[in-house]
């Protein structure tokens, strides 16, 4: 009966598939589709029409999901966004300078806060935001950022002891 029915399957695949549809595929859905029906309601009473309105039914199905399905106009491996890994240690490295930026004392904070800015604000701004000269802020930068970089190491360093306890 197999065998019969297999010749039948392979000419109805053959004519019912279309654009995008393989015959292959089509004959496994609908073979698949005959075993679930066969374990749930037994052998179909005419088995010849079943499977004829199986495949139709299958290859209607497949259509639809073909139209539905959009091609990718790139290889995922080939996009050049940053990665997960990537944003995940970004978010980690303005985590660790934030905490370490509360660390600093009054004008050296406010200074920082400043050169990091996204306003982008020039020497003369800044110097005038914090109501220092111009020409004292390079070495108050100096100092600050010398700060901050000792703030970051012992932070790091903390981070460190923790992940080898």
């Amino acid at each position: 009966m197999v065998g019969a029915l297999r010749a039948l399957l392979v000419a109805e695949a053959s004519a019912e598939a279309g654009a995008g549809t393989e015959p292959g595929d089509l004959e496994q859905a609908v073979w698949l589709r005959l075993l679930e029906h066969v374990r749930s309601e037994g052998m179909p009473r005419n088995p010849a029409s079943w499977l004829a309105d199986a495949v139709r039914a299958e290859a209607r199905r497949l259509r639809r999901a073909t139209r539905r399905e959009l091609p990718y106009t790139a290889e995922p491996a080939d996009d050049t966004g940053p990665g997960p890994e990537h944003l995940a240690l970004t978010a980690a490295r303005r985590r660790a300078l934030q905490a370490a930026m509360r660390g600093l004392s009054g004008r050296c904070a406010r200074l920082v806060a400043a050169l990091l800015s996204p306003q982008d604000l020039t020497y003369r701004e800044i110097a005038a935001e914090l109501g220092i000269s111009q020409g004292s802020l390079g070495p108050e930068r100096s100092r600050c950022l010398g700060c901050l970089r000792r703030l970051l190491a012992a932070e790091v360093a903390a981070h460190g002891a923790q992940g080898k306890e």
